[in-house]
């Protein structure tokens, strides 16, 4: 029995637009449907139900737009590449989905994405390794994220040229696949601007008490301390750290934030002069951004963090392309999805065919502090935005 939730997204998005459309979708033919892989319990589990909201958003509309019965299977993947795997091998193998759109954590994602090539699906993500559009590409695999090296790129180097006298640094990393990406990135920005990395804390994906290695960090003396762990950890190291008084003695910087949903756990005092790598902000006004934000506003009374946006994007991009292609087949569909320019969350974005990397911009914001917030979601500014992104050559991406 497959383990997931069944949202009949289609089908809420047909009754409400009346009996005309009901009768469109079922003339259409099956279902779409989109499998939604993602830690729905576990450490991870926020992000992933803010993935699933996400996913619901983009199948109702699409319901509306398309005339046709728009399905999300939820498929709990618990942050764990063998569950991940095995959850994809059942929806394909029980429901027929060949449309995969999720992966918060690299390990999952790049375990998923050779198992949607073998059975001629397609998968799109958001997780940051580099391998993923780099050394171990597919043809069925897609990401909408920027890679660690652009996410570094893209926060270390503005932070640089913001403080000139920031000499040393410390590094705080995940030891996994994304946190080598991200720490291998920053070795090699720091030496090239010839700064001095004075230390580094590894941490497992289970940790959640970092005091040691925030003791540590405090004995190197840095004048930066980069944080490259994601979602609760990141969290936790930031609470930690700030307990310890580090936001007074360093600048402190997450090169990869998880966006909102994170300010709104830590509060604005907390964050208050941190810098934040992001892959979204809600207030952009640029491409689709302002019509999801209203989107969910009307529907969940809030407004779009990173998980939900991101989620909601890669949805739309799997549904939309199997529409353009006439079928949910692996090959139609990225073929459709190869060299495609679209209005999308950060602006103009482009899936390169070479690698099936989405290029699109990075943001770097700085926490406000609480009496400067215009709104309860104004916690931060942009204070850089950019692209940085490695050719398909130089990640080492061969796609047959």
């Amino acid at each position: 029995m497959l383990d997931r939730r069944t949202l009949l997204t289609g089908v809420a998005g047909a009754l409400l637009a009346g009996p005309a459309l009901i009768t469109r979708a079922r003339a259409a033919g099956d279902p779409i449907k989109v499998g939604i892989p993602v830690p729905i319990s576990g450490g991870n589990a926020a992000n992933g139900k803010f993935a699933s909201m996400g996913a619901i958003l983009a199948a109702e509309e699409a319901a509306a737009a398309y005339g046709r019965e728009v399905r999300t299977f939820d498929l709990d993947t618990e942050g764990k590449p063998a569950t991940a795997v095995r959850k994809v091998q059942d929806a394909m193998a029980q429901e027929g989905i060949k449309l995969f759109a999720g992966g918060i954590l690299s390990s999952e994602s790049l375990a998923m994405g050779k198992e949607t090539a073998k059975g001629s699906s397609s998968f799109i993500t958001t997780a940051g390794a580099d391998e993923i559009t780099g050394s171990d590409c597919n043809a069925a695999t897609f990401r909408w994220s920027v890679p660690t090296f652009g996410a570094v790129n893209r926060t270390v180097r503005p932070i640089i040229d913001a403080l000139p006298n920031a000499k040393r640094w410390y590094t705080i990393t995940p030891q996994y696949v994304f946190g080598e990406g991200l720490l291998k990135a920053t070795q090699d920005v720091l030496a090239e601007k010839q700064l001095e990395l004075v230390g580094n804390s590894y941490h497992s994906l289970t940790e959640k008490e970092f005091s040691g290695y925030l003791t540590n960090a405090l004995a190197a003396k840095p004048d930066v301390l980069l944080i490259l762990n994601f979602g609760a950890q990141c969290a936790d190291t930031l609470r930690q750290a700030v307990s310890f008084g580090m936001k007074e003695r360093m600048t402190i910087v997450v090169a990869w934030a998880s966006g909102l949903e994170q300010f709104e756990a830590l509060g604005a005092d907390l964050c208050e002069g941190i810098y934040f790598g992001a892959q979204y902000w809600h207030t952009v006004d640029a491409g689709l951004n302002p019509q999801l934000t209203k989107l969910t506003q009307a529907k969940y009374g809030i407004n779009p963090n990173y998980s939900l946006a991101g989620s909601y994007i890669c949805t739309k991009l799997m549904i939309d392309a199997a529409v353009k292609a006439g079928s949910d087949d692996g090959p139609a569909v990225r073929k459709a999805l190869e060299g495609l320019t679209y209005a999308g969350l950060t602006g103009e974005e482009t899936i390169r065919a070479g690698d099936h990397q989405v290029l699109k911009n990075y943001y770097l914001l700085k926490a406000r502090a609480k009496a400067s917030m215009a709104d309860k979601d104004d916690y931060a500014e942009i204070v850089s935005t950019g692209q940085s992104f490695l050719t398909p050559e130089a990640a080492g991406c061969k796609l047959g």
